[in-house]
């Protein structure tokens, strides 16, 4: 399914709010202090090879959840989710998941129950899945968790707000359905490309960094304060200049920090923009960035890897090498 800047301009400043809200307070399905970190119960010193079922597991909003028997019919309801299923083997369990979903490729011939980021409630039920996967932290809306379990559905909140946490999210969904082992190949292999970005950027200045989720009109978002994608441009060798707890950034606190950097993840939905001359005048022409120093200095970049950058989960890991390149291009061959 090819992404197109039409289909995505409704929904970007929700999936800004969603992705640069991440670390903000919890709300909703969380509890008071944020989302624990998933665990499953009951534990053993050593996990067997494989789940035992019944088995209890508690997710990234502090609910259990029992599953009777492994999962076979999969309802997602966050692209994130859905590329953990499938990084697990499973894709073929999916039978809902959202119109935004794009990866793996054969997901979009999968029945969307998200529209337009909303949630089709009758969609879900009539794909009779016996586990839903939902984004915490208000992604997916308290009421419509709550009216889905009324409806007698089981469901699965993930809402990681470091890497760490996708970690975690990976290895919960892969007790969920029982495919431990995969989720530790997953993890592993994640672990080890962070190892060697870390390694590449260690001991680098880390420049004060605008990273450009969505701008229109004097309205600039970034990553939100606290948030994962604050998070990952620390990890590739970044200062990040954050908004709110939401990722607003006001035109006075912009001009005041005077960013080294400038990233443009907007150029992930517009070709214009990724241009690099294109996306330089266009910047310079914007009421008082001409002055800023990332854009006296000709270092405002397109990022074209906004989505695997912004979408936690295993691909995140491609977002910070794409990332670390586009911050310490040096030390990158």
């Amino acid at each position: 399914m090819a992404l197109h800047r039409p289909r995505l301009a409704p929904l970007l400043v929700a999936l800004c709010l969603a992705i640069t809200a991440c670390g903000s307070p919890a709300t909703g399905t969380d509890p008071p202090g944020g989302p624990p970190t998933p665990t499953a119960t009951p534990t053993a010193a050593t996990d067997p090879p494989a789940p035992i079922f019944p088995l209890t597991l508690t997710d990234d909003a502090g609910r259990e959840v029992t599953l009777a028997a492994e999962p076979q019919r999969i309802v997602s309801l966050a692209p994130s989710n859905t590329e953990i299923v499938c990084a697990l083997g499973a894709c073929d369990r999916l039978v809902g998941v959202t119109d935004f979903d794009d990866h793996p490729p054969e997901v979009t011939e999968i029945e969307p129950v998200v529209i337009a980021a909303s949630v089709d409630v009758e969609r879900v039920v009539a794909a009779e899945p016996d586990l839903v996967i939902a984004a915490g932290n208000e992604q997916t809306p308290t009421s419509v968790i709550e009216q889905i379990e009324d409806l007698g559905l089981l469901v699965l909140v993930l809402y990681p707000e470091t890497l760490e946490g996708v970690y975690a999210d990976i290895e919960l969904v892969g007790r969920a359905l029982g495919r431990p082992e995969a989720a530790n190949e997953v993890v592993g292999d994640m672990e080890a490309r962070v190892d060697a970005v870390l390694e590449a950027v260690e001991g680098a200045d880390p420049p004060l960094t605008l990273y450009e989720v969505f701008h229109s009109e004097g309205t600039t978002y970034t990553a939100g304060e606290g948030s994962f994608l604050a998070s990952i441009l620390e990890l590739a060798g970044a200062e990040p200049l954050t908004g709110d707890a939401q990722g607003l950034l006001g035109a006075e606190d912009l001009v005041a920090a005077d960013p080294e950097l400038i990233l443009l993840g907007t150029a992930s939905y517009d070709p214009a923009l990724a241009d690099p001359d294109t996306a330089r005048s266009t910047v310079a022409g914007r009421t008082g960035w001409s002055e800023l120093r990332a854009v006296r200095d000709g270092r405002v970049v397109p990022y074209l890897e906004d989505i695997v950058t912004t979408r936690p989960g295993p691909r995140i890991v491609e977002g910070l090498e794409a990332l670390a390149r586009a911050i310490h291009p040096d030390r990158f061959e």
